[in-house]
């Protein structure tokens, strides 16, 4: 029975925090128990476990009241993502030049791309393979604890992208851009590859996710 209990528990929490991220439940969007136990067609307990999970992770927030909402993304968050992407990749994009491996690179980040363009047709599922593809540049520095920072972030980090999309980010030319980039990289051009990496993932994503906030 424990294990039955933990198993529709994890069902919860997972369909719950995806509706989350992929904003069928908005940020600011008040949840109450009733409403999740009946939307998944659960008993309360594994409902209320779940929520516990998500409220520790930061996603579901409680006021005074015990009022839940998701979590709001604000401006601030928006800018401090981008800051730590850009500082982070910016660097890790450096030294997979430096290190000799922008060719092996090219080939790793190119199988992530590829991805995104299958999920194409789900803004959610193209997200989170976006994703996939900034954490395989980050991965040159071998570093746990960076992986961690990225991972701690990746819940803001797909929120975050859906509104660079739904407000002009278009998914086709950023595919097609980072086409390009892969073909920069094989051919160890940084400054043309980290040029688009910039302008269209960092420059134009920020302002995107900025603007319809």
């Amino acid at each position: 029975m424990a294990e039955k209990n933990i198993s529709l528990a994890d069902q919860a929490y997972t369909q719950i925090k995806e509706n989350i991220l992929n904003l069928t439940y908005p940020p600011g969007m008040t949840l109450t128990e009733a409403m999740l136990t009946k939307e998944l067609n659960m008993s309360r307990s594994p409902v209320r476990t779940a929520i516990q999970m998500l409220q520790t992770e930061g996603l579901i927030v409680s006021d005074y009241y015990r009022s839940m909402t998701v979590k709001e993304i604000t401006d601030k968050d928006i800018s401090e993502i981008y800051q730590l992407r850009e500082l982070l990749e910016g660097e890790a994009f450096r030294l997979i030049f430096t290190s000799g491996r922008h060719e092996e690179y090219s080939f790793r980040i190119e199988e992530k791309v590829v991805r995104m363009c299958a999920a194409a047709g789900s803004l959610y599922d193209w997200e989170v393979a976006d994703t996939a593809m900034h954490m395989e540049i980050i991965s040159i520095f071998e570093n746990e604890r960076i992986n961690r920072i990225y991972e701690n972030n990746l819940s803001e980090l797909i929120r975050i992208g859906q509104y660079s999309i739904k407000n002009g980010m278009r998914i086709p030319k950023t595919n097609e851009n980072l086409k390009k980039m892969v073909r920069c990289m094989r051919k160890g051009n940084y400054e043309k590859a980290y040029e688009i990496l910039k302008d269209d993932h960092f420059k134009i994503g920020k302002d995107r996710a900025l603007k319809g906030h």
